[in-house]
């Protein structure tokens, strides 16, 4: 199905980051799931390319593109190898950067944002905490005045980057108000005494990228680690959660995408009975269903990608997007599994792995269920 979101810039775009990928990523895959890692130098060359600046201005050293259809490109092109890819990217170059961009003052942005584009500065957001996963107005983190700095103290989980971040942007407690209220944003650097990081946790998927816990016992940060204002970090967060969403969607769809290609091939070329496994109606039926619910998903998530790109993009509808496409990217890739037979069940097939990858989606940047809320809400009821 030809899509209409993208002109000849994005086409050539989409090329280089290819190329990028195909070089840096994908021959040396293995090596970062064994370390549960993405090798500093890999960050390092893909600043270099200028990927990691896409929605930061020119002057800081970042593309200056302005538009956030390069950002899905990149997306794209890193779910198609690995999801894992695709997160531990994009949670720094398009969920964390608004909040430096927007949020920062002159001197925040001269400080970080440089590094932060050159890969020198590889960063995380930490908002999930043990006891308040998706319920993000009931942190308990705090953060205390002492003169003109704060002192933080608290713990996150689940935080991707976490474990290799140079710069975490925290929300914490600062007031007295219960839920929504007396929420601040704060930069915690690395080094900084009492910040301390738990071991890379063991996820069922998506081994790439790091994932930790995060410890903040006494921080003691100044007045100049504020990210925005004092006592609206809650409002902030709820400002840029459609980003982070819409670019989850983005990863969902190329993710089955890409999966869904590789078993139309792998149904064509495995034989039984004497003939390819695709040619059985069945499974000729069901490839066409997926195929079809895929493109589907596709056309809605480009349209709600072009109203963000122009400034229009509802929380409502950034909502539809995260949870369809989540759930029919976990759907999508079941199914292809059942087609590869006992191989799909063989973590040296894509297949197997991307299942596994794949899982989190209904989970991550608020779960299935809080997006249908929201959607409810939106309803009237």
């Amino acid at each position: 199905m030809r899509r209409v979101l993208f002109n000849a810039d994005h086409d050539a775009f989409r090329s280089a980051v290819r190329t990028f990928v195909d070089r840096e990523l994908q021959p040396r895959q293995e090596q970062f799931i064994r370390e549960r890692s993405i090798d500093r130098s890999v960050w390092l060359s893909a600043g270099a390319q200028g990927l990691l600046g896409l929605l930061v201005p020119a002057q800081y050293g970042g593309a200056g593109a302005g538009d956030y259809r390069f950002s899905v490109v990149w997306s794209e092109e890193l779910a198609r190898l690995s999801v894992a890819f695709a997160s531990s990217f994009t949670i720094h170059s398009e969920v964390v950067a608004p909040y430096l961009v927007e949020l920062g003052t002159a001197e925040q942005r001269e400080r970080w944002l440089p590094r932060f584009c050159a890969g020198e500065l590889r960063t995380a957001i930490a908002m999930t905490e043990p006891s308040a996963g998706s319920d993000l107005a009931a942190l308990r983190s705090t953060a205390v005045r002492d003169g003109s700095d704060w002192v933080l103290s608290g713990s996150k989980t689940f935080i991707t980057n976490g474990f290799g971040a140079d710069l975490v942007v925290v929300a914490a407690r600062t007031g007295p108000e219960k839920r929504a209220k007396g929420i601040t944003l704060f930069a915690v650097e690395a080094g900084m005494p009492g910040f301390e990081r738990g071991r890379k946790l063991e996820k069922v998927g998506q081994p790439e990228a790091d994932t930790a816990e995060l410890f903040f016992d006494r921080v003691r940060l100044p007045a100049e680690n504020v990210i925005g204002e004092v006592g609206r970090g809650f409002v902030h967060m709820m400002e840029r959660l459609p980003q982070e969403r819409i670019g989850a969607a983005v990863t969902n769809v190329a993710h089955a995408a890409q999966i869904l290609a590789e078993t139309v091939a792998y149904t064509k070329e495995r034989r039984a009975f004497g003939q390819p496994v695709g040619s059985f109606q069945y499974n000729k039926f069901r490839l066409a269903e997926l195929v079809t619910s895929v493109e589907v998903t596709q056309a809605f998530v480009d349209r709600c990608v072009a109203a963000h790109a122009a400034g229009e993009l509802t929380a409502v509808d950034a909502a539809k997007a995260k949870w369809w496409s989540a759930q029919v990217q976990n759907e999508v890739i079941d199914a292809c599994v059942q087609l590869h037979g006992g191989y799909g069940y063989m973590s040296e097939y894509r297949v197997a792995r991307a299942w596994q990858d794949a899982r989190v989606t209904k989970i991550w940047a608020g779960s299935n269920e809080i997006m249908k809320e929201l959607i409810g809400r939106d309803l009237g009821l």
